[in-house]
């Protein structure tokens, strides 16, 4: 169970990008995250395995504080929060396998780390998850070779090299078209379904959240606006997510 409370994140300047945030994801749910750009999404993905640092509030996973961890604890509950990113973040002039292998660092001795010395099961891992992703064929290419639906894929692969129990995907589709976008949705679906991972998505899309995900939290200037079921979502709702000048397409 993740459960988040009271969650407030003030930037520099005095941007409230979430205000007083409180939900609950159940083991294996698939929660879409939506609203508009600047609502708050990113900064509530990046606040959960703190690559923000929340200003208050508590996230609670496994009955550890993730916003009181310390270093050490928090390295260990990254091991097991995998991420994939809007843009790829992938090293563009290293290989596939070697970026898909960077998803074991957290679980390498920090000597290793240094030198990439993965163990053969590393790597037996890592062309296994090429595999599932439909890249195998592509190991040996530089990243910045691939498409851009290619590279999300290996962001996939790279996440769940991490033998993750959570998967935050910031966006994982706002740079695809949309043939390319449900594919990548089907990989996290996938991941969802057959591994048992919990899924937070942030997604712009409505027509892929009633497609993907059972569960949904909205956010409207940083405040939680809905959560519920994508059904629920009706015509003034949707309006007090998007604006009342907002246009339901389908």
């Amino acid at each position: 169970m993740l459960k988040v409370e009271n969650l407030t994140k003030v930037y520099d300047g005095g941007t409230r990008a979430l205000d007083n945030v409180s939900f609950e994801v159940k083991p294996g749910e698939f929660l879409a995250v939506i609203g508009l750009s600047g609502s708050g999404k990113s900064t509530l993905l990046r606040c959960i395995n703190r690559l923000i640092e929340p200003t208050s509030g508590t996230i609670t996973w496994d009955g550890v504080d993730i916003t009181q961890a310390s270093q050490e604890e928090l390295r260990r509950v990254r091991r097991r929060i995998g991420m994939v990113f809007q843009h790829f973040n992938l090293v563009s002039r290293s290989k596939v396998i070697t970026n898909v292998l960077a998803g074991r660092l957290g679980y390498l001795n920090p000597a290793l780390s240094v030198i990439n010395r993965f163990p053969k099961a590393d790597l037996d891992k890592a062309h296994a998850q090429l595999a599932r992703v439909g890249l195998e064929e592509k190991w040996n290419a530089r990243a910045d070779e691939l498409s851009g639906g290619q590279q999300q894929r290996v962001g996939v692969a790279r996440a769940m090299m991490q033998d993750p129990k959570i998967m935050l995907a910031d966006e994982p589709v706002a740079s695809l078209d949309p043939v390319l976008a449900r594919s990548i949705m089907q990989y996290l679906q996938l991941i969802n379904d057959e591994d048992d991972v919990t899924v937070i998505c942030s997604l712009h899309f409505l027509d892929l959240v009633h497609e993907y995900a059972n569960r949904v939290i909205a956010l409207n200037d940083g405040k939680l606006v809905f959560e519920g079921t994508p059904d629920e979502i009706d015509d003034d709702k949707f309006k007090e997510i998007y604006g009342k000048e907002a246009e339901r397409i389908g």
